[in-house]
């Protein structure tokens, strides 16, 4: 940062405080916002003026000084982002040097846009408990899930617990940037979760009928999409898994196991690999959910993680189901380490 000229000793950068911080209350906010942007990298700057500015409502004013002024201490961060709004804490998080206190205060106060910028800040130190609620957050986030996981200074265990909810394609990404040692890592948690769920068993069901029926519109050639959509809004769960099955050329027994998983992973891969649209998608996700649905949020991010994966990503998972007709570890393996796993 730059200072101000060795001249200037703190008696008359504190004379300089009283005469502004006088000032500062008839000048307009353009002025004081001009003021705010040529003082904010000075390292002497006067202090009490660069508190005042700092707690500004206005962000043009106070965003400078709180990315960038040295005069400002923890204490001083931690009280302006317990009260202050987004656009503040967004600011905060793009310091140089963060320190847990104000960390602690930006994950938990913060929305997705300041918890992603802290999280990719290098200069940043997290607690235990803000590392924590970060890869809670990332469960539905998969750019802060990425950022998370290559930070270095992640806690080993709830790295495991990053990577083994991941989805396919943030987990494809860590390991594509990772260090040797945490590409290692990332494997074996991937194999781990892998055998993990292959231990669950879903439910037994009767999908005698369904495939019956299923095979009857087959040969009338009025199985298509609209009509699995139809199975899906009218909550024909049975009807449903054996049209996806027969749509998808994907055994009866993997996609059911697919369908019985925790995450709706599958569910996009599936869709994705034969082009259904997002009102297809979206029905199913919600006879997946048992009726209960999603947050809005994770549909939010379930859309978008759809349209992000490419289809020959997702028609390449779906062949390894296909010719391998694996059991429920192998399926869900395939699909990124469970049925944890796309983007």
């Amino acid at each position: 940062m730059s200072t101000a000229p060795n001249y200037y000793n703190e008696d008359h950068v504190g004379l300089f405080d009283d005469v502004l911080m006088r000032l500062i209350v008839e000048i307009e906010a353009k002025t004081v916002a001009e003021l705010a942007h040529r003082l904010a990298p000075i390292d002497n700057a006067p202090i009490q003026l660069m508190r005042r500015l700092a707690k500004d409502d206005d962000i043009a004013i106070a965003g400078p000084v709180l990315k960038r002024s040295a005069r400002l201490d923890e204490s001083d961060l931690v009280d302006i982002a317990r009260q202050k709004g987004p656009d503040h804490l967004l600011a905060i998080s793009g310091r140089n040097e963060i320190g847990e206190a104000v960390t602690d205060v930006l994950v938990q106060r913060g929305d997705r846009d300041v918890v992603r910028s802290v999280a990719t800040n290098k200069g940043a130190k997290f607690s235990e408990a803000s590392f924590t609620s970060l890869v809670k957050r990332a469960e539905t986030d998969g750019v802060l899930a990425e950022t998370v996981g290559l930070r270095p200074d992640v806690p080993i265990h709830l790295f495991r617990q990053l990577v083994a909810q991941a989805t396919e394609v943030v987990q494809k990404r860590l390991l594509a940037a990772a260090r040797p040692e945490a590409q290692s890592e990332i494997k074996r948690v991937l194999v781990e979760v892998s055998r993990e769920i292959g231990t669950k068993a879903a439910p037994e069901r009767d999908y005698r009928a369904a495939q019956r029926a299923v095979l009857d519109m087959r040969r009338a050639e009025t199985l298509d999409e609209s009509q699995l959509a139809h199975f899906a809004r009218t909550g024909q769960f049975e009807e449903m898994v054996a049209a996806l099955s027969a749509l998808c050329a994907v055994p009866l027994d993997v996609v059911d196991r697919l369908m019985s998983s925790d995450r709706t992973d599958p569910v996009l891969i599936l869709c994705k690999a034969v082009g259904f649209e997002w009102p297809t998608v979206r029905a199913i996700m919600n006879v997946h959910t048992g009726g209960k649905g999603t947050s809005t949020q994770g549909i939010d991010e379930a859309h978008a993680n759809f349209e992000r994966l490419s289809q020959s990503t997702a028609q390449r998972v779906v062949r390894f189901w296909q010719i391998r007709q694996p059991d429920a570890d192998e399926a869900t393996a395939a699909s990124g380490g469970s049925s944890r796993g796309l983007d």
